[in-house]
């Protein structure tokens, strides 16, 4: 039988692939995009992450949610700092969530406040999806907008607290394996998963009309 964090994984791929394959992340890992739509993205990161940890204090001796609240985690510093290099620093002034981010950003509060194992859920795909894909992001944005490497404007994917990813990740998955949860409460942390994956492919969609590519 597959462990739990096997199951979330394989049950979540294709959602995961469609959030990743998005006309708007295509776009912008393709470099066809401006570096405002990067910091457009970045904006709406700071809502959903606000959401995750505004939470964190209140979860951390949570059995169900406790366990992944990790300080070594926390992303918000890092996208403060980056906003204020990507729009100066009257960043918060402008800041404004699409819908979809509104929507996204509520359902966290939500699970954070009614249902901890869905916050898991959610926790889960931002924070693995960070310490892996989130690199491509930041390799290409580098690159393409001459960002220092590793510096402001990227801070948000640079885990300094997280020496060995690769061994982090595999106890997050340990984690998630010894989760305090029946089979019906880990099919529904597994159908939270999927709704994050589709709330974030939501935002994607909203920036992809924010920023079309012109046809020219």
């Amino acid at each position: 039988m597959d462990s739990f964090s096997t199951l979330i994984r394989t049950a979540s791929h294709e959602q995961h692939v469609e959030a990743e394959t998005s006309t708007f992340m295509s776009d912008l890992l393709g470099g066809r995009l401006g570096v405002d739509a990067y910091a457009r993205y970045t904006e709406q990161l700071w809502f959903v992450y606000e959401a995750l940890e505004a939470a964190t204090g209140r979860l951390a001796s949570d059995p169900v949610a406790g366990p992944f609240v990790r300080p070594e985690l926390l992303r918000l510093p890092s996208l403060e700092r980056d906003l204020a290099h990507l729009r100066g620093p009257g960043w918060r002034a402008a800041l404004t969530p699409l819908p979809a981010t509104e929507a996204y950003a509520a359902r966290v509060r939500e699970c954070a406040e009614e249902w901890p194992a869905g916050y898991v859920a959610h926790h889960y795909t931002r924070y693995l999806g960070d310490l892996s894909g989130g690199q491509i992001i930041r390799g290409k944005a580098e690159k393409t907008w001459g960002f220092e490497r590793k510096g402001d404007g990227v801070r948000f994917y640079v885990f300094e607290g997280i020496a060995n990813p690769a061994a982090f990740k595999r106890e997050y998955r340990e984690l998630l394996d010894g989760v305090r949860a029946d089979d019906l409460e880990k099919q529904r942390i597994v159908a939270e998963c999927k709704r994050a994956f589709a709330l974030n492919t939501a935002v994607f969609q909203g920036l992809g009309e924010e920023f079309p590519l012109s046809a020219a």
